[in-house]
């Protein structure tokens, strides 16, 4: 039985970037409590099959729809598919994020710079202004935003994405005061977490750095993101907004 206090049954939630990851495993959870879930993500084929298992596994509509947040258009064409097929929106996670490498910082090129300055900022503010335009005109609603401990930690590895993190956490507080009082909007900051991307990672050097610079030792695990999500997203935050919480370990 779901916690009434969590409880998710009737509203219709937007994840972007929720075909994997600490989305995916939102949009199962969300769904497990009851909500209908749209997936966005770049992918049709990866949006189509999340979609399709989280209808079978928990009986709830879905909707998966292939979208760069990063380009203006396709966030309106996600806003006006969404309402066309559900008529509302009660929950948005600006959760898809965008963090490439590059060599030095000398050489991170113009087109990279945008980049992620797109997926990671330009993207949330269009779906989260036109959005929350929507629910603030409506019955409100809840917007949560996922950032990094980039953002208060950054290092030469990933200045791009920590300025834009750090754009985030100012978007968070921002659009919080400009929908109150009926739209909540926060924020998890989130540490490293092993998602799919973490394959890339040297695992072992990265467990030998865990141990000393994260209190408790490790990286998270993907459903450890649903706590905090289930929180902002249902009535237990009904007195949260603006809030950028930390879920990282422990980072120092």
């Amino acid at each position: 039985m779901t916690e009434p206090m969590f409880d998710l049954s009737g509203k219709t939630t937007l994840i972007t970037g929720g075909s994997r990851g600490l989305g995916r495993a939102m949009a199962n959870a969300f769904a497990a409590h009851g909500a209908d879930v749209i997936i966005a993500s770049r992918k049709s084929d990866a949006c189509e099959t999340t979609a399709g298992e989280i209808a079978a596994n928990h009986g709830v509509r879905t909707l998966p729809v292939a979208c760069n947040v990063g380009n203006w258009d396709d966030c309106d064409a996600l806003v006006e598919r969404s309402y066309a097929e559900f008529g509302r929106i009660d929950v948005l996670v600006n959760n898809a994020g965008l963090s490439p490498s590059y060599p030095s910082l000398n050489e991170v090129s113009e087109a990279l710079w945008d980049k992620v300055i797109a997926v990671n900022v330009k993207g949330p503010f269009r779906l989260t202004a036109a959005i929350g335009s929507r629910m603030a005109a409506d019955s409100g609603g809840s917007i949560l935003n996922v950032s990094s401990i980039a953002a208060i930690r950054p290092n030469a590895h990933q200045l791009p994405y920590a300025a834009a993190k750090a754009g985030l956490n100012t978007l968070t507080e921002g659009f919080a005061r400009a929908f109150a009082p009926t739209v909540r909007v926060n924020a998890i900051q989130a540490g490293p977490f092993l998602t799919d991307i973490s394959k890339s990672w040297d695992l072992e050097a990265f467990a030998e750095r865990a141990r000393t610079t994260i209190a408790l030792g490790r990286g998270g695990e993907p459903d450890e993101v649903v706590g905090a999500a289930l929180y902002f997203a249902s009535a237990a935050s009904s007195f949260c907004t603006g809030a950028v919480l930390r879920l990282d370990g422990g980072v120092r």
